[in-house]
């Protein structure tokens, strides 16, 4: 494979979506959806599927998926994690999940107060905050970054310039180009 690096195939902070951390979750779905909608328009391929989360001096501290989005609307997930072990792991039964989700009443009212928990939950309360191996350098080459995803199991990388985050690896597009570079062998 052709040598790529990182900072050629990353997304720049400024097409990501972003927002502060003192945010709302409300706020934060707003700032995805309208980072989606200009991604779109450019004709990129896959749209966002987290919001990067900047502090009070503008540094990104933070990510927050859909996943903790939805985490974040039902607290009990945590409580349930705790008392029977990471619920988040693969390889459990669905009967098990099913008894886990009715023992701790998960979703129990599913939709009815999300307008209230969306305006009064704060981004900084739901990010996660990205560990030392979900960096990598703008000038590694596309191989380290695969690495990195593939044993990590990340669905993105915080790209990073002398200490100064600049962009977002992602999964999909790495993906994307290694098909298209596999498309162009001659088999």
């Amino acid at each position: 494979m052709k040598e790529i690096l990182v900072k050629n195939l990353m997304v720049p902070l400024e097409e990501y979506a972003t927002i502060q951390e003192d945010a709302t979750l409300y706020d934060a779905v707003l700032a995805l959806e309208n980072a989606q909608a200009a991604w779109e328009k450019s004709y990129k391929t896959y749209l966002h599927r987290a919001v990067l989360v900047y502090d009070k001096n503008q540094n990104i501290v933070g990510k927050l998926s859909q996943l903790d989005l939805l985490k974040s609307l039902e607290p009990k997930y945590n409580q349930a994690a705790a008392e029977s072990g990471r619920i988040m792991t693969s390889g459990f039964s669905q009967n098990f999940l099913r008894s886990l989700i009715k023992q701790f009443s998960l979703w129990d009212k599913p939709l009815s107060d999300i307008c209230k928990k969306a305006a009064q939950l704060h981004v900084k309360d739901c990010m996660y905050i990205p560990e030392e191996g979900e960096f990598v350098d703008a000038e590694d080459t596309l191989d380290i970054a695969i690495n990195q995803l593939v044993l990590g199991r990340h669905q993105s990388l915080l790209v990073v310039r002398n200490k100064k985050i600049e962009g977002i690896l992602r999964l999909t597009d790495v993906f994307k180009e290694v098909c298209n570079t596999i498309k162009a062998c001659n088999i």
